[in-house]
């Protein structure tokens, strides 16, 4: 719809007014909500380039740099043991302005001991999306797209991943069915409500249905709405 944010400028933009086509700025963190086939997963393709915009046109700043995992995930190199793929064989890495030590890095994301010498291509859903989310976290991104992270994620990588989120200094877009993990990161929400409306708003998920409560009244909770699932937590 015409709503669609149409602007992602590089991390000096300042705040925006009355929505995300006018720049988010460092240390935003967007969580996008709405049924499957709404658009979202479209929406993080036309930022990385992958599809073009049906009309009108998406502008990404000079100083954007993208850190992207594709719900695919076969971006990893199989050959590769789990703290090679991760660490790229150094001792120590860069993670965000911090030098520390990679196997202590690997270890955050529940890989512990010899899981850390397991070969990429041995490794399950689950273990392969906690590579890549270690990778693109090290990353020189200064604009993060998540698709779905906490999928199949156990307790402990979750908190790392929230904990990286949370310092991470430049802007998160979230995709998410999960609204405990919105309630504790989003600054914003962009949710497709249905009928090719975006609704923008400033404050965390808890905030949005309240808000959308307010404007839709009883129509809120119809089952043509959004639905989530309740989180279990491990």
């Amino acid at each position: 719809g015409s709503d669609m944010p149409q602007s992602l400028p590089g991390p000096q933009a300042r705040r925006p007014h009355g929505g995300p086509g006018a720049g988010q700025q460092r240390g935003d963190r967007i969580g996008i909500i709405g049924p499957n086939g709404a658009g979202k997963t479209t929406l993080f393709r036309m930022i990385t380039g992958s599809e073009q915009p049906d009309g009108g046109s998406l502008r990404i700043g000079e100083t954007v740099a993208l850190g992207y995992v594709d719900q695919s995930r076969d971006s990893l190199d199989d050959k590769n043991n789990v703290w090679q793929e991760i660490s790229g064989g150094h001792d120590d890495i860069q993670v965000g302005k911090r030098t520390i030590q990679s196997r202590a890095y690997v270890a955050q994301f529940n890989f512990k001991g010899a899981d850390q010498q397991k070969s990429v291509g041995q490794l399950s859903g689950g273990e392969r999306n906690r590579v890549h989310l270690a990778k693109m976290l090290k990353s020189e991104a200064n604009v993060l797209l998540l698709d779905e992270p906490t999928n199949d994620l156990d307790v402990e990588t979750l908190r790392a991943l929230e904990d990286a989120i949370v310092e991470f200094a430049g802007c998160v877009l979230v995709i998410s069915h999960d609204r405990w993990f919105l309630d504790r990161l989003a600054t914003h929400i962009l949710a497709f409500e249905g009928d090719s409306h975006v609704e923008w708003f400033e404050g965390n998920y808890h905030d949005y249905e309240a808000d959308r409560h307010r404007r839709l009244g009883t129509d809120a909770d119809q089952p043509h709405r959004i639905k989530y699932k309740p989180l279990k937590r491990g």
